[in-house]
């Protein structure tokens, strides 16, 4: 989730896909979650088996969760749950240095309204790849029955601040939210992680237990849906509790973001700008909110 460096930004300037353009592909459902298990601890190995990538049921055929309410007439699996997804950044944001850059009061400091992100060396930006992450997994847990708010219309505005993206899932009254996005560290750096708010004697306080159960749920489907490892040079086990991101400081819903590898390594960078891959990310993370929203 770094900011982009110059050379990246002009070429956003000269070439729209790499700054914003949804991937090709179409968003398709993915399967229903895995029978819920017992609740996982920081210790889990998440052994059990991934699900597919791309496609509406599993490699033996099984139906999806909205298919099997309306065979059986029990409601969707997420029936009555309301989730916020905040797709990272945005397309358009470096056009916009004046608006991304004004500073937001985020309770434990000030920081900009929001920044670019960061890129793959080849120009596919984490704005991209979140919107589209995004749209996939607004489209699964829809399909199982949630009702679903994106934080951004497209990948082609500016904004919204990260104090906004807070009050979207607040004014929703989410019962889950979750902030999508990749980082960019060092090249021969590797592997995921999940934030979670602190306890900063704010209004994210009462919500930082659920979030610590939120983000445990999604960083064990994650590991076991894409393969990826725990990230070596954040946290540990993948897990990162922070208190100076204004979309956790500021939420009073259970929160997350998850950052879902670097887009500096290679190995992972092509991974994203797979659609397969991008599927299979979308249905991890549904299925990780999904055991924790039926917990």
């Amino acid at each position: 989730m770094r900011a982009l460096p110059a050379t990246v930004l002009a070429a956003c300037g000269l070439i729209a896909s790499a700054c914003g353009a949804p991937a090709s592909g179409g968003v398709t459902a993915g399967q229903a979650a895995p029978a819920a298990s017992s609740p996982s601890s920081e210790s889990s190995k998440g052994s059990s088996t991934s699900t597919g990538a791309s496609t509406g049921t599993s490699s033996t055929g099984t139906s999806t969760g909205a298919e099997q309410a309306a065979t059986s007439g029990a409601a969707p699996a997420l029936s009555g749950k309301v989730v916020v997804i905040d797709p990272g950044h945005n397309g358009g944001n470096h056009r916009d240095p004046k608006a991304v850059n004004r500073k937001v009061n985020v309770l434990t400091q000030w920081k900009a309204c929001d920044t670019t992100g960061t890129a793959t060396s080849g120009g596919y930006s984490e704005a991209a790849f979140t919107w589209d992450v995004s749209t996939r997994l607004a489209k699964i847990l829809k399909s199982r029955g949630a009702r679903v708010k994106l934080t951004r219309a497209g990948n082609d505005g500016v904004g919204p601040c990260i104090t906004e993206r807070a009050a979207i899932g607040n004014r929703a009254k989410a019962d889950a939210a979750i902030s999508v996005h990749a980082d960019g560290s060092a090249p021969a750096n590797h592997g995921f992680h999940v934030i979670m708010p602190r306890k900063i004697n704010g209004p994210v306080d009462p919500v930082v237990g659920d979030s610590r159960a939120l983000g445990l749920a999604v960083r064990d489907s994650f590991r076991r849906g894409t393969g990826l490892p725990y990230s070596t040079y954040i946290g540990s086990r993948a897990l990162s509790f922070r208190d100076d991101l204004g979309g956790l400081n500021l939420s009073t819903v259970p929160k997350i973001f998850v950052e879902c590898g670097n887009m500096k390594n290679a190995a992972e960078a092509a991974k994203f700008q797979d659609p397969a891959f991008r599927q299979k990310i979308a249905v991890a993370l549904a299925n990780g909110l999904q055991h924790y929203l039926k917990t």
